[in-house]
């Protein structure tokens, strides 16, 4: 595959096949991702990589307080900004409508929208879950680089044949996942990634985000001149 076929075939994938993922393969894409630059070369990522047993350990952490649904324990970050202004707050509302709409939970229906929330929890039934953390003393630049890193997965993902989704969701269950993995206090969870094959039949896999125009969003001078 190559790296447009790549670009264009991803998409943040929420329901995902019990097909499991090798290690190796995990191993493989992950390892690999790691030639993502970063600024100085400080390579700022950590992964903790789970399946099996231990990824069962921590959904049925969460799962066990429901109560606690949206805000769990608490974000340690803003995933949007407070007052997200226009045109974004539009994008946002936007997508998040498409996505209803596309499992038939109208806005009003408050229980279904959490249900399909607390999915982010399951990791959408992905075999693999990734987390993905950040020392503390790193600035700005330095998120950038996880960012960087994190799309190098998802599209070295395409590669093998699989599907990924960003869930910056899991930073409401922050102390549950310090607590399970044995974080050291000076690390930052900043978001999950379900990692699987994707179940294409799924409604929720049918619809896609749609992008603005490039002119809406690039200006170009010099060119030809």
């Amino acid at each position: 595959m190559n790296v447009s076929d790549a670009v264009t075939s991803r998409y943040s994938c929420r329901a995902f096949l019990p097909t499991p993922v090798p290690e190796q393969t995990v191993r493989s894409i992950l390892e690999a991702a790691a030639r993502a630059p970063s600024g100085g070369n400080v390579q700022p990522w950590r992964v903790h990589a789970l399946a099996g047993a231990k990824l069962e350990q921590l959904k049925a952490l969460v799962r066990a307080r429901p109560e606690l649904l949206p805000r769990g324990e608490g974000a340690e970050y803003d995933i949007y900004p407070r007052d997200l202004k226009e045109p974004y707050e539009t994008r946002r509302r936007q997508v998040g409508a498409a996505l209803y709409q596309s499992i038939g939970v109208k806005r009003e229906d408050r229980t279904g929208r959490y249900r399909q929330y607390a999915r982010n929890f399951e990791f959408f039934g992905a075999p693999v879950g990734l987390l993905l953390f950040i020392d503390r003393s790193m600035g700005p630049p330095q998120w950038s680089d996880l960012g960087g890193y994190i799309q190098t997965v998802m599209l070295l993902a395409r590669e093998h044949g699989l599907h990924t989704c960003g869930q910056e969701a899991w930073t409401h269950w922050h102390k549950t996942v310090y607590s399970l993995l044995d974080i050291p206090p000076n690390y930052i969870l900043f978001c999950g990634l379900a990692l699987g094959y994707a179940d294409e039949n799924a409604p929720i896999n049918q619809w896609r985000a749609p992008r603005v125009p490039l002119d809406d969003f690039a200006s170009f001078a010099g060119f030809g001149a």
